[in-house]
Order: C-alpha cells, then structure tokens, then sequence
C-alpha cells in the first residue's frame, strides 16, 4: 500500500497528513476553515484517498498560512507516497461539470513542477476561505508533488467552480496514481526517471 505521513509545524500553522492512496475514501479533516474542510473532505471522497489531516493555524490573522502550508504537506504526502513513480499512469484528465460551472482538469506527475490555472473569481470569500487561496493552494501542492496541475474552468458561482476543481483535480489526480497493467515496472518516461 502507497502510504506517507508528514508532519510540518511553524510558527504558523501546525499540520499533520495522513494519506493512504489506494484507499476508499475515508476522512478525518480538521483545518478550522470550514469552507476548506469541505473541499478537502469531497477531495479524498473522489479521489477515493484515504486521508486524515489536521491543521491549527493562526487563522485569527487570516487563512492564507493554513491553506498554503496544507498544500505544501499534501503534495509532500503524494510525492513520497507515490514513490519512483514505476508503474503510475503519470497523466491524469478530468472534464467535470458541477450545475452552470464546467472544470477541466489535467495532471502530470513529471518531475517538472507548474500550475496554470484559467480561473477567475468574482467573490473575495467564500464563506471563511479567500478565492485568492485556490491558487496558493494548488501552487504549493504542485511544487511538493513535483506535478504539472493546469485548470480551464467557467461558470457563474464562485462556491461551484472553487468545488469543481477540487473534484476534478481528485479525479485526474486518481487517474495519474493508478497502476498501469502494460507497464507495472517501468517508468513512464523515455528518460526512464521522473
């Protein structure tokens, strides 16, 4: 079983991550920013990753630490859970539609960390979580991973497109972890590393 455990404590935030990919789903998620919570619980709900993750921040000066610094120790998670990479599918995709909003979701588990994210935000919060934060978010989980993440995303509400990149990012994310039967012990590079 692909397991990590990463803990992080700063003068900011204090997290602990707990992460079993090929799980069911399984969730145990505390952040203090109620809006994250959600989209972190539907996040291993539809990634079927099994997840257990605290984090206390100082959340009383704002949520960008908490947000950031989770994205920081889960892409930390995934990276070493994942390992040599020998075998993944390495590419994930994801199309998901959530009412008016459309995502589009793609992933590469290369070794070469970046982020492009086609999405704009009308609304400065969504309940306690600051729109400006996706972005931290899935930087920082980027640059731990070591994955290229690219999002195209369109609607009207600010809640649904922030949840449908979250689901679609699960789901592509899920896809690139999966084993491939035609080449369980290679790398998926010509470079034969990742």
């Amino acid at each position: 079983m692909r397991t990590a455990k990463i803990e992080r404590k700063t003068k900011e935030t204090d997290i602990c991550v707990d992460l079993e990919i090929e799980g069911t789903g399984k969730r145990e998620i505390i952040t203090e920013i109620g809006f994250f919570d959600h989209m972190l619980d539907l996040f291993a709900k539809h990634g079927l990753f099994d997840l257990k993750l605290s984090c206390k921040g100082d959340t009383q000066i704002d949520d960008h630490h908490s947000i950031e610094d989770v994205g920081i120790v889960l892409g930390q998670a995934f990276s070493k859970a994942v390992g040599d990479k020998k075998g993944i599918k390495r590419y994930g995709q994801r199309i998901l539609p959530m009412d008016e909003t459309m995502c589009i979701c793609a992933v590469d588990f290369s070794g070469r960390p970046y982020l492009v994210m086609d999405a704009k935000f009308d609304r400065e919060k969504v309940n306690d979580f600051s729109t400006e934060c996706v972005y931290d978010f899935f930087y920082s989980f980027a640059i731990n991973a070591g994955m290229n993440i690219q999002f195209r995303v369109e609607g009207k509400n600010d809640h649904h497109k922030i949840e449908a990149m979250f689901k679609a990012f699960a789901r592509a994310l899920r896809e690139a972890c999966e084993f491939d039967p035609r080449s369980i012990n290679e790398i998926p590079s010509t470079k034969g590393v990742l």
